[in-house]
Formats: structure tokens, sequence, C-alpha cells
């Protein structure tokens, strides 16, 4: 076992700076510092160097000198920065006068380290980068992402081409999609050595709760260069953590561990962060972990209030058969993925709809609270009752039609569509092969549908909303039939700091100031700024 050659990396305003832009206070970051060197980081990397203006970041997003020389450094602890090697590699500059533009020679600079995250396709044109920096008297490492998802061949072909290269000082590898258990890391680390001489380093993500375990199985098998960040901090399932990988190092130095300051800071700075920005493992980063799923999609479903638990697990099961290893935002199967283009559609509205009262049921409260009522309504006022996706708050003898639209809630909920005895209104022309072969044999009204932001547009068998949410579509299909009057049943809004009641006041409004809207009232409580009355009062 090793006992006394770690270098340990902390990385965590870098990595958690994808939560907040890397927009760090500049007492947060000395007090930190410190922290990091009482307990013995080697290395801190502070965040990016980056060439990105096109929005508004913090100085960790960018590291300059110039502001590195703002800042109080504890005299022994080294600074480092991180470059994607991709913006390198596209810049008009190329790899070499883009670095040029960007590094100062090191003994003028106070960085000390530079790390280029790298994809495999991407090593062969970095190391020029590398051989350049090395000569302006940076340590120069290169950090190889999604490690897991490569074959051996081409992970032992890259080790060579490094070593032969001769001006890398650190061989990094990251478990990018948190899927790598103890065994692996080990025969990932055998691998790497036997095309590479050099140190060997590891950065863990704890999609599985291995990260921790996974960065000290690396170091007892010959890694020694090795990351983690404050509490964890980093995207979706986070890191191994300072304060633990701190406590194991210092036992196995046989050495004492001052992690007063660190404490300090992590009640004082960075509980409340994670409060707001929730990192850390749970069951959907371990899904994606154990399936090889990039953790941005669950990232960004969670931080999406219009996704629901089992929408969540719906899309994983989906990414999961296909290459999910890599985000990309339209695998998230929001509207706009199915939904461009001109809309088409077969479904007669204005036969179905025109003259008639409609109650559209949604899933609130409410409309389980007034169960009773609402069935004394439809007994009495003779509407046409639209039930959203599945939700069944009243018998469901007494709906006549269910409108479903969102892809995810389309995904997921498509087996129970296929149960239910109403016709089923949803773009159907529009929809992937794999779900309308599904439905072939049920009665579909084949409304159609296109997503334009800001915008609600009537047409006979089709129409534009704004989004994909099953109230607008529904909205849309008794407008386009020219319907009477529209009741609502089961909306019962969200609290005021809730992003959700937000949306649906503004969907709410656009639709309301439009010329040819029909007029709409809750009849059950709402939040939402529509006309109210009682479903007692029928």
């Amino acid at each position: 076992m090793k006992t006394n050659n770690a270098i340990h990396l902390d990385c965590t305003l870098r990595d958690g700076g994808y939560y907040n832009a890397w927009n760090f206070e500049i007492p947060l970051i000395e007090d930190y510092l410190v922290a990091m060197d009482s307990v013995g980081v080697s290395y801190v990397e502070l965040g990016f160097r980056s060439f990105d203006k096109k929005s508004f970041q913090g100085p960790c997003a960018y590291t300059t000198d110039t502001f590195l020389e703002t800042l109080n450094i504890p005299i022994n602890l080294k600074l480092g920065v991180m470059m994607n090697a991709s913006e390198l590699i596209k810049h008009p500059l190329g790899v070499v006068d883009s670095l040029k533009s960007m590094f100062l020679p090191a003994p003028d600079s106070k960085v000390s380290l530079v790390r280029f995250a790298c994809h495999g396709h991407e090593i062969e044109d970095i190391l020029k980068g590398c051989t350049y920096l090395k000569k302006q008297g940076y340590v120069v490492g290169l950090n190889l992402m999604q490690i897991s998802m490569m074959e051996e061949t081409d992970v032992l072909k890259l080790s060579k081409m490094v070593n032969d290269n001769g001006d890398v000082d650190v061989f990094y590898f990251a478990d990018s999609l948190g899927s790598m258990l103890p065994d692996d890391v080990v025969n990932v680390i055998n691998l790497i050595k036997d095309g590479w001489d050099g140190p060997i380093g590891i950065h863990t993500h704890d999609n599985l709760g291995y990260g921790l375990n996974n960065t000290l199985k690396a170091f007892d098998n010959g890694a020694t260069w090795l990351d983690s960040t404050v509490t964890g901090m980093g995207r979706g399932p986070g890191n191994a953590k300072t304060e633990y990988l701190a406590v194991e190092l210092a036992e196995r130095k046989n050495k004492d561990l001052n992690i007063g300051p660190l404490i300090v800071v992590i009640n004082k700075y960075f509980k409340d962060l994670m409060q707001v920005y929730d990192w850390g493992t749970n069951p959907y980063y371990y899904l994606a972990g154990k399936y090889g799923i990039h953790p941005t999609y669950i990232q960004s479903m969670l931080s999406d209030s219009s996704y629901r638990e089992e929408d969540i697990l719906s899309v994983i099961e989906s990414l999961r058969e296909k290459n999910g290893n890599k985000f990309d935002k339209d695998n998230l199967m929001t509207g706009k993925s199915f939904y461009e283009g001109s809309p088409k559609g077969t479904f007669d509205a204005l036969n179905t709809f025109e003259g008639r009262d409609v109650l559209i049921i949604g899933a609130g409260s409410g409309a389980y609270r007034h169960n009773l009522a609402i069935k004394s309504f439809i007994k009495k006022t003779d509407p046409i009752v639209i039930a959203l996706n599945i939700e069944t708050p009243i018998d469901d003898s007494m709906i006549d039609i269910r409108a479903a639209c969102h892809p995810v809630r389309l995904f997921n909920d498509w087996r129970k569509h296929k149960d239910f005895n109403q016709p089923l209104l949803i773009p159907f022309s529009m929809i992937p092969k794999i779900l309308s072969d599904d439905v072939k044999d049920k009665n579909i009204f084949d409304f159609g549908l296109s997503i334009k932001k800001d915008t609600f547009q009537f047409d006979e068998n089709a129409c534009i909303a704004p989004n994909s949410l099953a109230i607008s579509y529904a909205l849309c299909a008794v407008t386009s039939g020219s319907a009477n009057k529209i009741y609502l049943a089961g909306f019962d809004g969200y609290d005021l700091d809730d992003p959700r009641g937000n949306e649906m006041n503004e969907l709410l409004a656009l639709y309301q100031s439009l010329d040819n809207s029909i007029e709409m009232v809750s009849i059950t409580e709402t939040k939402y700024k529509i006309k109210e009355t009682s479903v007692y009062s029928f």
C-alpha cells in the first residue's frame, strides 16, 4: 500500500461552478483556500480558463492571472486550472496560438498546473498544447473523460501516445458517468500502466456511492493524484468528498490532520449552497451510473419542476435503450423534439365541440376533494368531459375524452392509455412509430400539434401551442372546435415561489388575451389568475 506519495487535488470551485456559473465570492474563495492548505491539499484547481464570453460567468470560469493577483493565497498551496480540449481544438488560432493568448510563462503566473479535459479523439490534437505549456514551465495533466465507455485497445493506444509525447506530467482518467466499481478502477489502472510510465490520477463521481472507495482503491493500486471536492460539490451526484479523503490520506501518511478550518468553511458556506443546488447522489443518479447515462440528463430533469418522479424514470429507461452516455438535450423528449414543422392531424374538432360546454379535469387535489360535486355538475350541465393524461379523479365512465401530448408523459403512460375506454386526443400523426403502432386499434382523435414559444394558433385539424403541456393542447382543441364555454376542475395551482405556477399563469394569460379565446372559469378553488366559481352553486 502506498503511504506517502499522494498528491491531493481539490477541484471544488471548478467542478461546483456548474451550479452557479463559477460565481463564487471572494470571502468564500479565500476561506476555502486556507481550509485546503490546513488539510494538506497539494493543488487547488480553482476554476477553468475559457474563451466563452456568451453570457455572464463568475471569476472561476476564467481564473485569469489578473483575478488571482487579487486573492490572498497560502504560500504553500499550488493552484491549477482546467481547460476543455474542445475549446482549443475549435479555436480559429489553433491549439498552440490560442494557449499563447491565454497563459503567461509559469514563473510569471500564480498558476502552476494546467489540466486538459479530453475525450479520446481529442488527445492527439491537444498534445501539441501540452508540449507548449511544458516549455513554459507548467505542470501539465491530461484528464481522459468517459473512460468506462472506451475499448481497452483504445485506452492502451492513447496511453502509449501520451507516453511517447513526453510532455505530460500526469495522466488522469475520469469516471464521468459514475458507473465504475472498484474492480473496474483497478483494471483501468493496470491497462494505463501498460502504455504509460508516469503518474496516474483519478477523478471519481459518486453515482453509485463509490466515489471515495474508488479513489482509495486507485491509490492502493498505484494512482497518486487524487481528486475530491468539498462536500462532494460537483455536477449531479458529485465527487469524492474532500473532508473524507483528507482524513483517509492523513491516516495512511500517519500524520495529524487540522480539519477545523474545513469544517468551518463547510458550515459557513457549503451547507447553504447544498440546500440551494442539492448535489449528491440519489436513486436517479444511481440508475444513471448503473446504465452508463450522462448525469447531466438527471440534473436537467431534477431542475425542471415539470418532470414528475415517474417521468424521470421513464426518460432513464428510454436512455438506457439508446446511447445515453453523451448529453443531448433533444433526448429529454421535450415537446419540440416531437412536434417540429407544420402540425398535421385528421380529427374534426368542430364536429365534436361546436357550441358545447367543456369540462377539463386536471390532477389537482381539488378534483378529488370535490369529486361528488363534480359528478353532480356533469349530470346537471352535460358538458363534454376531457381528462388530462391518466389521472382519474371522477368515475371513468363520466369521462368522454382523454387528452395527452407531453412526450415524457406519453412514454410513461402509454400502457395505461391503452386500457382506457375513452377516445384518446393526441397528435397521433406526429408521435414516434414505436408508440403509434402500439395503439393502432384504439379510438384516436388525431389532432396535430406544433410547438412555438408564446404562440397559440387554432386550425381545423391541428394547432400551434406555446408548450407541450396537456392543458395547452386541450385548450387548442376545444378552441379550434368553437366550444361555448370552458370549465376547469382540479387546477389548484402552486405556491408563489414555484416556477410551475408562473409558467401556468403566463400560459393562461396568453390564451385569454386572444381575440378568439373562449370564456374559461374554474369550478374548484385555484391559485391561477382566472375566473373562479363554485361547483356547489350549480
